[in-house]
């Protein structure tokens, strides 16, 4: 069994004939005209690969499926939400992901959705996964600035640069670091059958005050090893940032849950913490 995704761009814009299409789905189909509504979800499907074509499905099929039975569903949706001048909510946009789900489900022959992940914004992804159906997920990106130096003082200066390399700079060094911070929050049945996320648990700015009070505040523009005293004693690698932005994080979201914490240190390096 393999995992295939592909991302699917396009544009809604209510007040615009839908006929229009344009011709360039790599920046996004329907194209669009001025300031439309840009969205980007991804499409994951779990199956097995053919023998034959050494493929699980023409990711041409992929396009062609989604954009048929997903984006109308979401054209409609936002259209409508929009023509009568109403909020879109996170709950709102859940609902509309259930119902592409149901709209691609079985569609995709010899493979079956595993995920289905809505970018809101360069830096906000709203997802859902088969495998845990009674759930949604939000994922936001920050970022801080910090310096730091890889070094043991139990090693000797050799067995340090020897490890850590040009890292072990003793004048240290800095980045500009991303935190990826993602909850998972539960779905509550409704009475007419529909599931929905609990309000106290998707509100953005709440999310974000909590993440900086708890996080950000304790790294952005430090020198981590002199003024983060859970790294006095430890080295503050990337993964053990990972760590620690668990431990600071953990069981502040309620009703949510945290899910996972991923610090990048470049666009290359990069450490994801799931928990314990």
């Amino acid at each position: 069994m393999v995992r295939l995704g592909r991302l699917v761009r396009f544009s809604v814009d209510p007040f615009l004939d839908p006929d229009v299409e344009g011709s360039n789905a790599y920046a996004s189909k329907p194209a669009g005209e001025g300031l439309a509504l840009y969205l980007e979800l991804a499409v994951e499907l779990v199956g097995p690969i053919a023998p034959q074509t050494g493929l699980l499905l023409n990711v041409a099929d992929i396009d062609r499926i989604t954009r048929r039975f997903a984006v109308p569903v979401f054209t409609v949706a936002v259209s409508r939400h929009l023509r009568r001048g109403e909020h879109i909510s996170l709950a709102a946009v859940t609902e509309i992901l259930q119902r592409v789900h149901e709209h691609l489900d079985g569609r995709f022959p010899g493979a079956r959705v595993d995920k289905l992940a809505l970018k809101l914004n360069p830096y906000r992804t709203l997802a859902m996964d088969t495998r845990e159906p009674g759930m949604v997920y939000f994922s936001e990106k920050f970022e801080f600035a910090a310096t730091h130096k890889l070094w043991n003082d139990s090693f000797s200066d050799t067995q340090n640069f020897e490890t850590f390399g040009k890292c072990a700079n003793p004048s240290g060094h800095g980045h500009n670091y991303l935190v990826e911070v993602s909850i998972k929050m539960p779905l509550e049945q409704l009475p007419d059958g529909t599931q929905t996320p609990n309000p106290a648990s998707m509100r953005i700015g709440r999310f974000e005050q909590i993440v900086d009070a708890r996080l950000m505040q304790l790294l952005d523009h430090k020198n981590l090893n002199l003024d983060v005293s859970a790294f006095r004693e430890k080295t503050p690698t990337v993964e053990n940032l990972a760590l620690f932005a668990w431990q600071c994080l953990a069981g502040q979201f309620d009703p949510a849950q945290l899910h996972c914490v991923t610090v990048w240190e470049s666009d290359r390096t990069y450490c994801s913490y799931y928990g314990p």
